[in-house]
């Protein structure tokens, strides 16, 4: 995983073999309060969405030290996976070896990173709404919450208003497009 300081990257794992390894809401809540410790001093995150399966977060690297933040992000995955192994009775890894970071590399590809990111639920058939999934951001960008991992600001200044917003956020991304956030076409 090559990251850069002063870039965002789409940044996402899924478990093996499609394991749920979110299987109910303190599981969700503990992985983000573990996130926050390990790389809030080191990136901003923008986006984010906890799926039973995987997860997906759109960070600015705002740190010059890529090799703590990568450290981290393993360090985060594996005592994650040891808390669920030692509360569910299990053994073994629970996310994929590689975690994937994909440089986002325009400004269109960066909010289409977001909605893609806050879609995610809705194209799962979890929820009908991006709004009904708790364990996203999107509700922090439409102020139904106002939590505190989300920076907004950077994304919703580059829209008119929180209705222009929404409206981007619930247009169907082209697949040339999804391709390219998740680093298909890499």
């Amino acid at each position: 995983m090559d990251l850069y300081p002063g870039y965002y990257f789409h940044i996402f794992n899924r478990s093996n073999n499609n394991e749920i390894v979110f299987k109910e809401a303190e599981n969700f809540l503990y992985f983000l309060k573990k996130y926050r410790h390990y790389l809030d001093d080191l990136i901003t995150t923008l986006a984010y969405c906890l799926m039973p399966t995987h997860f997906h977060f759109l960070v600015y690297i705002s740190s010059e030290d890529v090799e703590r933040i990568q450290q981290n992000i393993g360090v985060l995955l594996s005592s994650y996976a040891k808390a669920i192994n030692k509360r569910y009775k299990r053994h073994g890894s629970l996310f994929q070896s590689h975690t994937k970071a994909v440089l986002i590399k325009n400004e269109k590809h960066l909010l289409l990173a977001v909605a893609y990111i806050h879609q995610n639920p809705v194209h799962a058939g979890i929820v009908k709404m991006p709004e009904e999934w708790t364990y996203s951001s999107y509700r922090d960008y439409i102020g139904i919450r106002n939590g505190t991992l989300p920076e907004t600001k950077t994304i919703l200044e580059r829209f008119s208003s929180s209705k222009e917003f929404i409206e981007f956020s619930s247009r169907e991304i082209p697949d040339d497009d999804i391709n390219v956030i998740s680093g298909r076409n890499n």
